[in-house]
């Protein structure tokens, strides 16, 4: 999208979010803005997009939908940017409230630790070791519990600061809790087996990757709680199931001729002579083939040599 397209956007959300259009409307406007604007600093300066996008999510009675997709755009968008100040050598990240635009440089920039727990190595890392108020998240303890685990699961060997991995954990787990089947209940079994299912995949030490990609973005917690288990596999991982399930085919591949039907063969079970039969060599080359039979008239099947 260019400037004007993205200013046009941004209107009609804004015009969307006042009028209390259905939440259907808001939402194809946010995957719009998701999928096609190329955020860079001076395009969310001369826009706010990121300033209309934000003021979303602080809607009273906002769809939990729409507020998840708002704050995953704002998330991305401040990603990139930060991203492109990291690559061009600027020192100063875009803020955790900046809604898309920089925060003016501090006169003395002091670097902020990464971990929160020095001297614990990452791959010991826990929402307890990292001091994470779990408890205090939600009033909801099933929630809460689910939270801290998400978190758990992403902070396994990252060095990343604990907030941040803290927002993403709180992202996974509103967006299994608003699946269709899951009715924003967190007593639900949908619910609950979507989190541990989650948390199993984010833990799976064959596939690292894919909590490299959740924390830097690549893929946003909706997309992550909607994936198959075949989709959250590695570019590896399905290399390697595809050629075992080759290798499973090609052994299980035994060389037989076309079924034919004998008059002569009876069945030893109806006494008819109305049998079909397979040959196939099942032993060494030096031993008689195989012969397979079936029963036409009653099902009864049997093999001799």
């Amino acid at each position: 999208m260019d400037r004007r397209e993205i200013l046009s956007k941004g209107s009609a959300l804004q015009k969307a979010v006042a009028a209390k259009e259905p939440s259907e409307n808001i939402i194809t406007i946010l995957r719009d803005l998701k999928a096609n604007v190329r955020p860079s600093e001076d395009l969310l300066r001369a826009t706010g997009i990121g300033k209309i996008v934000n003021k979303v999510k602080g809607v009273p009675n906002v769809d939990p939908q729409v507020a998840q997709l708002a704050s995953e755009i704002i998330s991305r968008w401040r990603h990139v940017v930060n991203e492109q100040k990291l690559a061009s050598g600027a020192s100063t990240p875009v803020g955790a409230r900046s809604n898309g635009t920089s925060s003016p440089a501090p006169k003395a920039a002091t670097p902020t630790p990464k971990v929160t727990s020095p001297g614990v190595p990452p791959d010991k890392r826990n929402w307890k070791v990292d001091k994470v108020p779990r408890d205090d998240l939600t009033t909801d303890t099933a929630r809460n519990n689910c939270i801290g685990l998400m978190y758990d699961g992403l902070c396994l060997g990252s060095d990343l600061p604990m907030k941040q991995i803290l927002e993403l954990a709180k992202q996974i787990e509103s967006a299994a809790l608003n699946l269709p089947d899951a009715k924003g209940s967190s007593a639900s079994p949908v619910y609950k087996d979507k989190v541990r299912s989650l948390y199993q995949n984010l833990k799976n030490k064959s596939n690292p990757g894919l909590r490299k990609r959740i924390l830097n973005g690549e893929v946003t917690a909706v997309r992550f709680v909607s994936m198959t288990h075949e989709e959250m596999k590695s570019k590896q991982q399905r290399e390697e199931d595809m050629k075992i399930a080759k290798e499973n085919m090609n052994n299980a591949m035994v060389a037989q001729e076309e079924k034919s039907v004998s008059s002569s063969l009876e069945c030893g079970k109806c006494h008819q002579k109305k049998v079909s039969y397979s040959q196939a060599q099942t032993r060494s080359a030096d031993e008689p083939m195989t012969t397979f039979c079936e029963c036409l008239n009653c099902g009864n099947r049997w093999k001799f040599s």
